[in-house]
C-alpha cells in the first residue's frame, strides 16, 4: 500500500481514471496521505441537473453555487471549504458522457496541478 500512498502524491500521474485497484485500498492510501475524499454516487440516466445537485452535494459547495457547469468548476478548482494537501473524487455508479462534464474533470486536474496539489478522480 505504501506505493499507492506515494503514487497519490505525484502530480504528474493526477487524472482522471477508471478505479483498478480494491476501494479499500485506496481510501486507506487517501486517509494515510490526509487529502479530502468525495464520493457521488450517481443513478442511471441522471441528467445535468442531477450530477450538478449531487456533485454540489457531496464537495459541500457554498451558498453560491449557481448549479451550473461554471458554477461546478469555479467550486471544484477553489475547495476554500475544504483545505487538504490533496483531493480524491469517487464517481459511482452510471457516469453520464456529457463532454463538458469530462472537459471540466480534465481542466480541474489542470489546475491543482498548477497549486502543487494532486486531484484524482476515479470511476468505480
Amino acid at each position: 500500500m505504501s506505493g499507492l500512498c506515494a503514487r497519490l502524491k505525484n502530480l504528474d500521474e493526477a487524472g482522471v481514471y477508471r478505479l483498478n485497484c480494491p476501494l479499500d485500498d485506496l481510501l486507506d492510501s487517501v486517509d494515510l496521505n490526509g487529502f479530502a475524499v468525495f464520493e457521488a454516487e450517481f443513478q442511471p440516466g441522471a441528467g445535468k441537473g442531477e450530477i450538478l445537485a449531487e456533485l454540489a452535494r457531496v464537495i459541500k459547495a457554498p451558498d453560491w453555487f449557481g448549479h451550473n457547469w461554471d458554477a461546478l468548476i469555479d467550486s471544484l478548482c477553489d475547495l476554500s471549504w475544504r483545505p487538504a494537501p490533496g483531493y480524491v473524487l469517487l464517481l459511482h455508479g452510471e457516469v453520464p458522457s456529457e463532454k463538458e462534464l469530462h472537459d471540466i474533470f480534465e481542466a480541474v486536474v489542470t489546475f491543482w496541478k498548477t497549486q502543487g496539489k494532486p486531484f484524482w478522480i476515479f470511476f468505480i
